[in-house]
């Protein structure tokens, strides 16, 4: 485990009417100590903000040391924010796991794209993995003092000789004493279970569940939700990873059993918590299980049921859609292939309103090397082999997604621009179901001066 030596906090943001904005703090501050305590991260400084009164070390742009003194309400938020959720910088990660994204890259790019973390505060902030193999005593005494949970957890198997030569880790072995350590505390994990055919599939992905769903029980389950994930794989990974692509025969077989196993449980204890990716449908061709199917949407972010909430949230939106536009416009849609199909509905919709016509742009990504690709991972490579030359109309519709958060750039480093400037057409990253049809009906989304129109946020 490597960190970075803690340093002051950098504020990036200072909201308007808030006690800091009255107080003079201004973009390029360093916020070094609350109450004599030097924050770690998000959480540190989250937890000693919410006393009423607050004494802050402020270093300021010029270097020069400030104290201040805030009387407040309890929990009444300063209105900071900061460069990064952690100042003393990431955990990295110190397993090698063959699947793993940041080793399936070209090398050439951005040095953040080949860096790896294995950090509990980012899971707990945002609700990224981690596989708990990187932290030290004091971590895991921290997680316990600060009732840090749930935490999002890769397990992939719990078999200690299938985790280990998954993780290329001792430490993997530890899995399940790990996960009773959670159950003794009242503390939860979500699990992720990324299934690797000839590895931790068929009995040994039996194995891992069973043995997860036994924690899916009492008032605070330490289990409350496990995802199943289909490994995915690029042309970039080294030769000697001994993984296998998942093909659509391999889906099937997973769908039926974990749906096996499912309906097993519910008659059980009348509780599901597993729960299958929608990619699995996807690769195997099947449609997708009903909406009610997935309760509360647990492992959302995981992408368990997020093409069927996106559905939904469409149709809501859908019905302030207008009858009519004008002028008339033609616009191309960009989404993976792995989509196409649950998303002709949509498609179907938008193109009753009379003059708006929607073409759906579905490919795979050559970059990755992928037959079925989720919209997510397209490039601006992708975009430039798949569209150079066609006629796109007034412009394209592209999945905010596709972008790095708060960034123009695509995965393979090109920005919208370049790629816009190269097909000689507008690009519109547009978020979510909001984004879309604002992109569609809305006033001015292609005939403004601007070239381009920026939404950077998540969307399914």
């Amino acid at each position: 485990m490597s960190e970075i030596s803690l340093r002051p906090a950098l504020i990036t943001k200072v909201l308007p009417d808030s006690i800091a904005s009255e107080i003079g703090f201004e973009i390029g501050d360093r916020l070094v100590a609350i109450n004599g305590t030097q924050p770690r991260d998000l959480i540190d400084y989250k937890f000693l903000c919410a006393d009423e009164f607050l004494e802050l070390e402020v270093l300021d742009a010029k270097g020069k040391t400030h104290k201040v003194e805030i009387e407040k309400d309890y929990d009444e938020d300063l209105g900071l924010e900061f460069e990064t959720a952690l100042f003393d910088g990431l955990i990295q990660c110190n397993n090698r796991c063959p699947f793993c994204f940041i080793d399936q890259q070209p090398p050439g790019k951005r040095e953040s794209l080949y860096f790896k973390d294995d950090d509990y505060r980012l899971s707990f902030l945002y609700g990224s993995y981690l596989t708990l193999t990187n932290l030290t005593q004091k971590e895991w005494n921290r997680i316990e003092q600060m009732r840090l949970s749930p935490l999002y957890v890769s397990v992939h198997a719990t078999e200690p000789e299938i985790r280990t030569r998954l993780l290329k880790n001792q430490r993997a072995a530890q899995i399940l004493e790990q996960i009773k350590w959670f159950q003794k505390r009242r503390l939860q994990i979500h699990a992720q279970v990324v299934v690797c055919p000839g590895i931790n599939d068929g009995i040994h992905l039996e194995t891992t569940l069973r043995d997860l769903a036994k924690f899916h029980k009492g008032e605070v389950p330490a289990v409350a939700s496990v995802a199943v994930v289909p490994v995915g794989l690029t042309r970039f990974r080294p030769e000697e990873d001994e993984l296998i692509p998942v093909t659509p025969e391999k889906a099937k077989e997973v769908i039926f059993q974990v749906q096996q196993l499912q309906n097993e449980l519910q008659k059980k204890s009348r509780k599901n918590c597993i729960w299958l990716a929608d990619e699995w449908f996807l690769i195997a061709g099947e449609d997708l299980p009903p909406e009610s199917h997935y309760e509360d949407y647990p492992q959302i972010d995981n992408g368990v049921g997020s093409i069927r909430l996106f559905l939904r949230k469409f149709e809501e939106a859908a019905k302030s859609l207008p009858a009519k536009v004008a002028p008339e416009r033609r616009l191309t849609w960009v989404v993976g292939n792995a989509v196409e199909k649950a998303f002709q509905p949509i498609l179907e919709r938008l193109n009753k309103v009379e003059g708006l016509a929607v073409e759906m742009a579905a490919f795979p990504s050559q970059y990755w090397g992928q037959k079925i690709t989720v919209t997510g991972l397209l490039t601006g490579e992708d975009l430039l082999f798949n569209l150079q030359g066609k006629d796109l109309g007034e412009g394209i519709l592209l999945p905010s997604l596709m972008l790095k958060h708060g960034d123009t750039r695509f995965l393979d480093d090109l920005t919208v621009a370049e790629v816009s400037d190269k097909l000689g057409v507008k690009i519109v990253p547009v978020n979510g179901i909001e984004g879309l049809i604002e992109g569609c009906v809305g006033d001015g989304a292609f005939d403004c001066a601007d070239r381009f129109s920026h939404t950077f946020n998540s969307n399914p």
